[in-house]
């Protein structure tokens, strides 16, 4: 029997691959900055504020067994929350304030490594002779900072509506005539991000985290589409909330310039409408593949600009109609 006909059951939650040790897999300079830093903070903290960690021991919820590296604090859930399950509550989270920034707090330490060097060439630029060139290390960090925003989005909340899980372009919808996670026929939709979008992944409905599967690869251009198949990819199963509990799929796929993907989600956690759960650093494609079963209406067409958590891009007319059409992009 096909996993389709089963969906009025509860799929089981499968545990994380061992290929999938961080909630950014590929690592990468920045990566390898940021731990560095963790280390040396937690090397500080245990020696000159002991009460502090032992305040934040007694405050976390959850084990931290499995974690690479000790959990003093919210900040060391950053990259390995996935193989965690511990957390803190936000009212005991005094870092929560980093979240509500307007950019992306995976993004915060390329912000740095990137953002002050070029702010202080450009500085440097602009007092020197040759003070017109500072327009080119300005540009560049304002194409930086524009690239890690996290604008708030309007999730729309009516039952049976799909949305967006990211930023950009329609750039396929294809009919499956299998899908083996889905358990039948299905519909792919592929989303193009350039490197003007918003990165920011997000849930398209109510969901249980079900599996993972992270592939390693090459770094194709996303316009490719061969990078569908070829590139570095993370395959996330979810099964819908909701009544009848259809299952789905979200990949997060690298491009030519998008080399780091950033997936936080543990299995059998669930997630709302328009949850951000990771992003892609620089260009990339993120494809939804929904079942292609009950009264599925796509409501995008390729080519259609789309806002990540709240474009509507599907709906199941069985489960209710939909008050909205799709509203514009950014």
């Amino acid at each position: 029997m096909s996993q389709t006909e089963l969906s009025p059951l509860r799929l089981t939650p499968e545990p994380l691959p061992g290929n999938l040790r961080s909630v950014q897999p590929g690592g990468g300079f920045c990566y390898r900055v940021e731990m560095a830093w963790g280390r040396g903070r937690r090397r500080w903290l245990k020696r000159f504020r002991s009460g502090y960690v032992r305040r934040m021991a007694e405050l976390r919820r959850g084990s931290a067994a499995g974690a690479p590296h000790e959990i003093l604090d919210p900040r060391d859930l950053k990259f390995c929350r996935n193989q965690v399950n511990c957390d803190w509550d936000r009212c005991h989270d005094r870092f929560r304030w980093r979240s509500q920034l307007g950019l992306a707090r995976w993004g915060l330490a390329e912000l740095q490594l990137m953002g002050w060097p070029l702010l202080v060439t450009g500085m440097a630029l602009a007092m020197s002779p040759w003070w017109y060139a500072a327009i080119v290390p300005g540009v560049l960090l304002a194409l930086v900072v524009w690239f890690f925003r996290d604008p708030p989005r309007r999730v729309p909340t009516e039952p049976g509506l799909v949305v967006a899980p990211a930023d950009g372009t329609i750039a396929e919808i294809t009919p499956l005539a299998n899908d083996e996670f889905i358990g039948g026929p299905a519909v792919r939709i592929g989303i193009f991000l350039s490197i003007f979008n918003v990165h920011i992944n997000r849930a398209p409905v109510r969901s249980h985290v079900i599996k993972l599967h992270y592939s390693p690869g090459e770094f194709l251009n996303a316009l490719n589409p061969d990078s569908a198949i070829r590139n570095e990819n993370l395959w996330i199963g979810l099964q819908a909330d909701e009544f009848p509990f259809r299952p789905m799929i979200v990949r997060q796929i690298a491009g030519l310039i998008a080399r780091r993907i950033v997936c936080e989600l543990r299995p059998g956690e669930v997630m709302e409408r328009g949850h951000k759960f990771g992003m892609i650093k620089l260009g990339s494609r993120t494809e939804l593949i929904l079942a292609a079963e009950g009264e599925l209406e796509i409501l995008v067409k390729v080519g259609a600009p789309v806002r990540g958590g709240a474009t509507v891009l599907a709906c199941y007319r069985d489960a209710a109609q939909p008050t909205s059409r799709v509203p514009a992009a950014d």
